[in-house]
């Protein structure tokens, strides 16, 4: 079987870490052989220019450290994780099941450009990210439609309250909605698949959501 690469993207408080485990589960439950991603990769040291960007060491603002530097503290984390954990899998018919990709560089760094800007940084990732570092491209990109309202208060509940533990992108709102308008220009200029998880102002069920995937996996398999 010819090796898959499926993204599940979205927002912060979107659902993608309980999919991404859903996903891995049943394709395995199928008997298929399945590794599972998350990235950045905070265990490894690949990930310590991401951690001081996100910490606030680089500058309190998300637009302190320009989109393409930050966009390459990303790659790099997913250029060693793909050399050390993951090629030889992929390789080898692997399905390969990713909780964020180089689609997260798209919606959070593509932010800080001017959209007139957007283009041409798209062009400039793709080519550095899939032809210079050699990255593979996904065959599916699923992306998790949420209110970025409802997303915010999902932070609150993760860290029951204490802002002092976001990162400088979930302390700031107005570069999250910003980041909700790159994503749906993204989503529709790549062709990802859109799942909204919304129903009347409520999240809909993870079970129903986790279908509406399958099905679509399914399609590509």
């Amino acid at each position: 079987m010819k090796s898959k690469l499926i993204v599940i993207e979205g927002l912060d408080g979107s659902g993608k870490g309980t999919q991404t485990d859903l996903i891995n589960n049943k394709l395995k439950a199928m008997g298929m052989n399945v590794t599972r991603l998350s990235f950045p990769d905070y265990t490894h040291p690949s990930s310590t220019l991401i951690k001081m960007y996100l910490n606030g060491e680089l500058g309190n603002n998300p637009s302190d450290v320009n989109a393409y530097a930050a966009s390459s503290f990303y790659a790099v984390d997913r250029y060693a994780s793909y050399l050390k954990f993951w090629k030889e899998k992929y390789q080898n018919g692997d399905i390969i099941i990713c909780d964020r990709y180089v689609t997260s560089n798209v919606i959070y760094q593509m932010t800080k450009l001017e959209e007139k800007d957007w283009k041409s940084y798209l062009d400039w990732l793709y080519d550095y990210e899939y032809n210079k570092l050699g990255l593979p491209k996904p065959d599916l990109v699923i992306y998790l439609n949420v209110d970025i309202e409802f997303s915010q208060n999902l932070m609150v509940e993760r860290y029951k309250g204490d802002e002092s533990k976001k990162d400088i992108h979930e302390k700031n709102i107005d570069f999250l909605k910003k980041c909700y308008l790159t994503s749906k220009y993204v989503s529709y200029e790549d062709k990802w698949h859109v799942i909204n998880c919304m129903d009347k102002g409520k999240i809909r069920l993870k079970e129903d959501i986790n279908k509406e995937i399958m099905d679509k996996i399914k399609d590509i398999l």
